[in-house]
């Protein structure tokens, strides 16, 4: 509970963005029954079974433990550098874009510090928090816009990934050349002789057991299963097993849904602001959306356009790569500098001056790539 507080203390400047608004659109449009018609009960439910089943298993060290037997393989640095990124990657697409930094880069940064490799940290990292946000775009439980569109949209999982698919490829490719950066890439490298964060799993049981919730939540998202019933198990199950679980939920980001969901809902009701949205965004999802994710990030880009359009296809598309660009593009790019500057703070000017550099060349990469598709 100590740790729920603690981080409602972290007030962050989203989430006040997110309640300023919904106040004052409280003014115009006044509360009533109908604010509740704004929330999207099903994104939130499913999005915090996810968050409490993804702290499950990095309670029980599985990540921790996977990351180090595929390290336990490499023998030169840009094996070890590649194995690092994609471990973001990919892992992002099943436990979200944020969540594969949180597990991935402090991992990153000790294995590079043990390994005497402290000049490959930048671009790693770097690259690791673009490969997050990148790799996270293929599925629907890869980050919350994702998992918010795929419910309001009612699209199937096939019709989604397939949308998503080309530029997960053109970034798989970009991310193997984005290799090239890493100084040193030949030179072997030296074993760490620090071996606790591979030692041993948690409990196997609970492991089996939040192994059988994400199925669970997999149900879900495809909407076999209704999400209210998912998030009963996951509170009942987790409650009994370990209900400090609970509280390691990100809260501070479902409010934050919450806030937006009610000033978009109050917005549509007005009808000069409507119809000029809707006037504004068509047609143009695409770039306003990447414009408007560099300024408050995507997922709030999402959730503020979302409302005024019918082009969610062009709409997916923007909020994902407009995840690229600024620092605050995607939120969860603030967690790999924060990670990094922590440690190195005296370097955190450099950080950002590379983090700027990769992330405009893969954002102007993937426009282009959109522009090509649409050429077809």
């Amino acid at each position: 509970m100590g740790r729920v507080f603690k981080n409602i203390r972290k007030i962050d400047t989203v989430l006040c963005i997110a309640w300023i608004l919904a106040i004052i659109s409280a003014f115009f449009v006044h509360p009533g029954k109908e604010y509740l018609g704004y929330i999207d009960f099903r994104s939130l439910g499913i999005l915090w079974g996810l968050m409490v089943i993804i702290q499950g298993f990095k309670e029980n060290s599985v990540f921790d433990r996977i990351a180090g037997f595929l390290l336990s393989k490499v023998t030169k640095s840009w094996q070890l550098a590649a194995m690092l990124i994609f471990m973001c990657f990919f892992g992002s697409m099943l436990i979200t874009n944020d969540v594969a930094l949180i597990t991935f880069v402090p991992f990153a940064l000790m294995i590079l510090h043990d390994c005497g490799r402290e000049d490959m940290m930048i671009p790693t990292v770097v690259l690791q928090t673009v490969a997050a946000n990148l790799g996270s775009m293929l599925t629907p439980i890869g980050n919350p816009q994702n998992l918010y569109l795929y419910g309001l949209t009612g699209m199937r999982l096939d019709h989604f990934v397939l949308i998503m698919l080309p530029f997960s490829l053109v970034s798989a490719i970009l991310l193997v050349l984005g290799l090239l950066i890493i100084p040193g890439r030949e030179k072997s490298l030296m074993k760490s002789n620090n071996s606790s964060i591979t030692s041993h799993f948690g409990s196997k049981r609970q492991i089996i057991i939040y192994a059988v919730l994400f199925a669970i939540a997999l149900l879900t998202v495809v909407r076999i299963l209704p999400w209210y019933v998912f998030a009963i198990i996951v509170l009942v199950i987790v409650g009994g097993m370990d209900y400090k679980i609970l509280f390691r939920a990100d809260y501070i980001l479902l409010l934050t849904f919450i806030g937006f969901f009610i000033f978009t809902g109050n917005m549509g009701r007005i009808e000069v602001i409507s119809s000029f949205l809707q006037e504004v965004l068509i047609g143009r999802e695409f770039g306003i959306s990447v414009a408007l994710s560099q300024i408050i990030s995507n997922v709030p880009a999402t959730l503020m356009l979302s409302g005024f359009t019918i082009n969610y296809k062009s709409l997916l598309i923007g909020v994902n790569v407009g995840g690229l660009g600024t620092l605050i593009a995607s939120m969860a790019s603030l967690i790999s500098y924060k990670a990094y500057s922590k440690e190195y703070k005296e370097n955190s000017g450099k950080y950002l001056l590379v983090f700027t550099a990769v992330n405009v060349v893969f954002l102007i990469a993937l426009v282009l790539t959109y522009v090509i598709i649409r050429s077809l």
